[in-house]
């Protein structure tokens, strides 16, 4: 299905409340992140995210449907490096309306535009087709390469089974 209306918009901590209250243990079931425990770790996190966006290491940005509803985040990180990381996630009762997609979307082009980026990693657990499908979408504008395969534990016991991919933008 393809997306809505959507807005992706700087982070601000007006979403604090929606961000903490969705990252549950379903969205980090195949993340290295836990929820957080309360609502100023959350806080403290997304501050922290802010302060690095103000000294552009990192992008952080809101998605906000047409309802003006927080439905998600998408982040890069280590915008100092070659190679910044992507994340993105939706709250579950929006996931699968393509927001992830357009979401990913605006903020690699951002990366390109405003600061030249061309190469980036996401990483995603194996298991989580969802997020796995959105590489796919990706490939018309990016060549993708698979990385190996990295069974761990995170320190609060979750089995992850995370498969990095280095994501280099077409045509530049």
């Amino acid at each position: 299905m393809m997306a809505r209306n959507i807005r992706i918009v700087p982070f601000d901590m007006k979403y604090l409340e929606d961000y903490y209250k969705h990252f549950n243990e379903e969205i980090t079931k195949y993340q290295w992140a836990d929820p957080f425990e309360n609502l100023e770790d959350a806080r403290n996190v997304l501050q922290g995210f802010l302060d690095e966006m103000g000294k552009e290491e990192t992008l952080i940005f809101a998605i906000i449907d047409d309802k003006e509803r927080f439905v998600g985040s998408v982040e890069m990180h280590g915008m100092t490096e070659d190679c910044p990381e992507l994340g993105v996630w939706i709250i579950e009762p929006e996931q699968g309306k393509g927001y992830a997609f357009e979401a990913l979307k605006y903020i690699l082009n951002h990366a390109f535009e405003k600061y030249g980026k061309t190469e980036f990693f996401y990483e995603a657990d194996v298991r989580n087709v969802g997020s796995n499908k959105l590489l796919s979408k990706l490939s018309d504008g990016y060549e993708i390469k698979a990385l190996e395969i990295d069974e761990l534990v995170t320190d609060s016991g979750k089995e992850l089974k995370l498969q990095g991919n280095e994501l280099k933008r077409k045509g530049v």
